[in-house]
């Protein structure tokens, strides 16, 4: 490894859990004309996961993989306590899959004492989780700001599951001047078509095996609105299909235009379904492309 070495490993993957450990050993890389991702995670990690990781290693010479549960997106403490943890086999998967370092900070590197500062990305983050997850979006913009800073990787990669997300972190690196490339990696599906998440743990066999209702209700809704259906009709039948498949409450089931999240009563751009709902206490997400003319 150019630059300084790191005292904690785990296979042959360094392990950072101060920011100035870690800015040591991307220095070298810097110095060494390396060009450096970096994949941010809360853990749990899932194919979804490692196909960002495969992204990363295909485009970069370094690559950072991130892991830190991030207080500040969660809006409900029994969330934030119940979000799966396990360090050990995440560093696992990171390291059979090429990772060169691991940086996984506590709380009081991320926020130390004091601190004050949010990021905030309003009119792509008031609507859809940010709305009904309030403060949810800022402390993604915020959390995923310092990330960069940190690790001044020169390309971060981000699923399409978390489309929102998506927009906003790279809406706030644009307008902050911070020189990374936000780069999107398609959503990683199961067999069954329910697009991988940490959460999907949580559920039990039976919510679990209802759960794909999800993906293939947007699909259908998809084809649907592509075909010239309405898309007042197509929302009301997919409200139904969902709660119907097991979905017991919905945050959301809505069309938006792909890059403005703009909210839709016609297709007539680009655009995107969005869904959110519960299966018991546990909230999962997807979202479908609707191209026009599709």
């Amino acid at each position: 490894m150019a630059g300084a070495e790191l005292k904690e490993t785990y296979g042959s993957m360094a392990v950072a859990r101060g920011v100035a450990e870690l800015r040591a050993v991307v220095g070298g890389w810097k110095r060494a004309g390396e060009r450096v991702g970096v994949v941010p995670t809360m853990g749990a990690l899932h194919a979804g996961h490692m196909a960002l990781v495969e992204a990363a290693r295909q485009d970069c010479d370094r690559v950072i993989a991130t892991i830190f549960v991030n207080p500040k997106q969660f809006n409900r403490p029994d969330d934030l306590s119940s979000y799966p943890r396990d360090e050990a086999s995440d560093a696992a998967k990171l390291n059979a899959a090429g990772v060169d370092l691991l940086f996984t900070p506590p709380v009081e590197e991320v926020y130390p004492e004091g601190f004050q500062t949010k990021v905030s990305v309003p009119v792509l983050s008031d609507c859809l989780c940010g709305l009904t997850r309030p403060g949810h979006m800022d402390g993604v913009a915020t959390v995923v700001a310092k990330l960069f800073l940190m690790t001044a990787a020169e390309r971060a990669y981000f699923g399409e599951k978390d489309y929102q997300q998506l927009l906003v972190v790279r809406r706030m690196a644009r307008d902050l001047d911070i020189p990374v490339q936000v780069v999107p990696v398609p959503t990683v599906r199961d067999t069954d078509g329910l697009a991988l998440s940490s959460r999907n743990a949580l559920l039990s066999a039976e919510q679990r095996a209802q759960a794909p209702v999800i993906h293939r209700t947007l699909a259908a809704m998809a084809r649907r609105l592509a075909a010239g259906e309405t898309v007042a009709e197509i929302l009301a039948w997919g409200h139904t299909e969902l709660t119907a498949g097991g979905i017991e409450n919905l945050d959301y089931l809505q069309l938006r235009a792909d890059n403005s999240l703009e909210e839709l009563v016609k297709l007539d751009r680009p655009a995107r379904l969005f869904v959110a709902g519960w299966m018991g206490k546990v909230r999962l997400i997807d979202n479908v492309a609707v191209p026009v003319g599709a």
